[in-house]
Parts: structure tokens; sequence; C-alpha cells
């Protein structure tokens, strides 16, 4: 864990949402082990509010619980980062079929505005060369448009397994060696995205989709 500053005490609800940003934004390694005691005393709270928080987290599949060993970050692996990228390609470009097609001018709006965010951020990573200077700030960004995207799909079901996957899969990318998962090509095919959701072009979005994500897949 990169950052053991403590933090002001929290409920449990933010205990969750705190360690679930550390755990897709690589402020733990993969396959960390993540101590009970430590994060206890980090958010002042009781063992049994540790040991719930981290159960809740496996069941979301970021973290790993072994009998008697205890929890950790999720492991990486290229099979299991193939797989998810492969599920999520297929859920995203559904999810954006789908907006396109029962999305109206508040999404379109929405979704530009969205885009405008990530941009500008990414233009700022882009100059400067640091993406950890602005991670949570990107990493929220990023979920949004995505996130947005597909948020017309009139599917409560794909958003919320979308959601699953899209964390998961940011999980096994995201970490120092690997810039946080941030390419310098990613302004211009998210701007790709864009374009073609607006001009409702299923098989352009799916298209620029796939390029998108398919770099993460074994080849």
């Amino acid at each position: 864990m990169t950052n053991t500053a403590t933090v002001p005490k929290m409920d449990t609800p933010a205990i969750y949402d705190d360690l679930h940003r550390k755990l897709v934004t690589a402020q733990f390694d993969h396959g960390e082990k993540l101590k009970s005691e430590e994060l206890r005393h980090l958010y002042g709270c009781s063992a049994n509010t540790i040991r719930e928080v981290l159960f809740r987290l496996s069941t979301a599949g970021l973290v790993a619980f072994e009998e008697q060993r205890g929890f950790r970050a999720r492991r990486t692996s290229r099979e299991r980062q193939h797989d998810l990228t492969q599920f999520r390609i297929l859920l995203e470009q559904e999810g954006a079929s789908l907006s396109m097609k029962h999305g109206d001018i508040e999404w379109e709006a929405r979704l530009s505005a969205a885009h405008h965010k990530l941009s500008h951020i990414e233009g700022k990573v882009r100059r400067t060369g640091s993406v950890e200077n602005v991670l949570p700030l990107w990493s929220s960004a990023e979920w949004e448009f995505h996130d947005t995207l597909i948020s017309a799909c009139n599917s409560p079901l794909l958003r919320e397994t979308y959601k699953t996957i899209y964390d998961q899969f940011r999980q096994q990318l995201v970490s120092r060696a690997s810039n946080y998962g941030y390419y310098v090509d990613n302004i211009e095919e998210h701007r790709a995205i864009l374009e073609a959701a607006l001009a409702r072009d299923e098989a352009l979005c799916r298209q620029h989709i796939h390029d998108h994500l398919a770099r993460n897949m074994i080849s």
C-alpha cells in the first residue's frame, strides 16, 4: 500500500468506498496482503467492520480470501486480463448500442460533458507526462465517460454487471509499471467513441470501443 496516512474516522460505507478506490488505482500492489489490524487502526474502526468490508470487496472480485491466510488484493494474470477485457468490450458495445437507440439530447449533453472533462485531464497528462499527480481525478473521469456512454441502455442489470467488470479490469490493468493504464492515444480513441455515439453510428462505435480496449487482450 502506497499511502498509509490516517484518515478521519469513517462509517462502513465510506471505508468500503475508500478501500475500493485504492484497490482500483494501484494503492495496493497486486497480491499484497491486506492486514486487518493495520486497516483497523487506519480507519479507526473495529476488526469486525474491516472484515465485513473485505468480504464485500471479495464478492466484488477485487479481494481474494484464503482460509487461514486472510485477504489479499487480487493477483494479476494475462489470462484473467484477457477475459475481463473481452467481457468488458462485449458489455460496453451492447450498452452503447442500446444507449444510441434510447438516448435523448440530455444523454448526448451528459456524454459530451463527461468527454470534455476527461479530454481536459488527459491533455494535461499528455503535456506533463505524469499520471500519478492526477490519478484519482483521471480515474473518476475515465469511469464517468464510459459509464455515461452506456447510461441510456435502459438495463440496470447490464450497468451493474458492467461496473463489476470495469472495476476488476481496472484493477488488473492499473499499476506503476503500466503507467496506471494510461496510453497517449487515449485522447483520440475517446474522441472517436464520442463522435460515433453522437452520430448514432452503431457499427463504428462498436469498432472504436473494440480498438480502444483490444490491446489489453492476449494476441
